[in-house]
């Protein structure tokens, strides 16, 4: 049977509050492992509405040893839920079988939000051992400040507790074993990024360390002797207290598990029957219209609504100029204005007589008119100053 699939780069980044004082103690400051940039712009670019949606379905494997015999199944179900009033996903993994005798299993329960952000999972494993059986209960819960980790390990009769506490800082690009389920469909569906892909992830012993993603070459597998195109992806967990360990899994093209091994282990996973195919939504091709001339004469519907259209606008500008009779006016006296002086620039004189409108514009000093040219002349001794006044009687 699969082993636990929490690995860890680096131990004790968490604070273990069950710890002695003297574990805590020491000069040596942690290194803290960091998810790439590819693989958080990848989890960031999610688009729940399409991303997701052909990711909601199961999957139904049988485990068997190396020799070929069949020792349990291993089944995987997605679902969208709500969680805490919180739209996100239900992914649920149970493996249970036997193993030279000894009954085994893993189940795991996980919310997981749309970008596979880790709300509340619950991890548990167990061996049967006739002397001495074993029971490893984790349960991590996101809280409003913070991540905590509760473990109970019951081994025969002894019980053993761990809390540990993580900040988000810590958690950022934290994917657990229930969101990289679903982790593993996306990136069949979007493609693996070209660059590296790292994420945190926890070992055996909730330790926090890197966990690295790369494709596989494609093969075939024959299920039910149908030959089947499947894509690989393998995950390596990085322990900094243990050897890493790595998973390989081949999946469909619409994102089927096919097959689930971890390296080393003799103990694999398989697809026994061919999976019935994701049917997607069928999306019509887009329409292609093509660029042509308009002449709105020949159309006589658009000519019509073109009149009607001319008529409203027309009217709608009589019924603005009676109730402001004012513009007539206004008009009259600058057209009158404009065709007395004659002006060459048309656009600056406008400018100039409706400027004495406008409230932003100053008003000017009255006394600058004393100063503008005048045909009379200015010497009084001018022999046609009596020419140029007005007769009077």
């Amino acid at each position: 049977m699969e082993e636990q699939n929490v690995n860890s780069e680096v131990p004790k980044i968490g604070v273990d509050v069950n710890s002695p004082d003297e574990e805590k103690k020491g000069d040596e400051i942690p290194e803290i492992p960091e998810a790439t940039s590819a693989a958080l712009k990848f989890l960031e670019s999610l688009v729940p509405e399409t991303d997701f949606k052909y990711m909601m379905f199961d999957d139904k494997l049988v485990t068997i040893s190396d020799t070929g015999k069949e020792l349990g199944e291993f089944c995987v179900t997605i679902e969208p839920t709500k969680h805490c009033n919180q739209d996100c996903f239900l992914v649920h993994a149970n493996s249970h079988g036997a193993i030279d005798g000894v009954p085994c299993g893993t189940s795991i329960t996980c919310y997981v939000t749309r970008n596979l952000e880790t709300i509340e999972q619950h991890h548990h494993e167990y061996v049967n051992l006739d002397n001495c059986p074993l029971d490893r209960k984790t349960n991590i819960v996101k809280q409003e400040t913070e991540y905590t980790v509760n473990r109970i390990i019951t081994q025969g009769e002894a019980v053993e507790r761990k809390n540990k506490t993580f900040s988000f800082d810590d958690m950022k690009g934290f994917i657990s074993e229930g969101s990289n389920l679903l982790l593993h469909r996306l990136l069949i569906e979007k493609g693996m990024p070209d660059d590296d892909f790292q994420l945190v992830s926890f070992d055996s012993e909730t330790n926090l360390c890197a966990a690295t993603y790369k494709c596989l070459e494609e093969r075939t597998q024959t299920v039910e002797a149908i030959e089947l195109r499947v894509y690989g992806i393998e995950r390596t967990i990085n322990s900094k207290t243990d050897l890493p360990t790595t998973w390989q899994s081949y999946f469909t093209q619409d994102g089927h598990l096919t097959n689930r091994v971890q390296v080393g282990s003799p103990v694999g996973m398989k697809l026994a029957k061919v999976p019935t195919a994701v049917v997607r939504d069928e999306e019509p091709p887009k329409p292609v219209f093509e660029k042509r001339s308009l002449n709105i004469e020949e159309d006589m519907q658009m000519y019509s609504k073109f009149l009607d259209r001319k008529e409203d606008i027309k009217g709608d500008h009589a019924v603005y100029m009676r109730q402001h009779p004012e513009l007539k006016a206004l008009l009259a006296d600058f057209l009158q204005f404009l065709l007395l002086r004659k002006p060459q620039d048309v656009i600056s004189f406008a400018s100039e007589y409706f400027s004495a409108f406008s409230t932003t514009v100053p008003n000017p000093s009255p006394y600058l008119a004393s100063n503008a040219p005048t045909p009379f002349p200015v010497s009084r001794g001018n022999t046609r100053i009596d020419q140029l006044r007005t007769p009077t009687r």
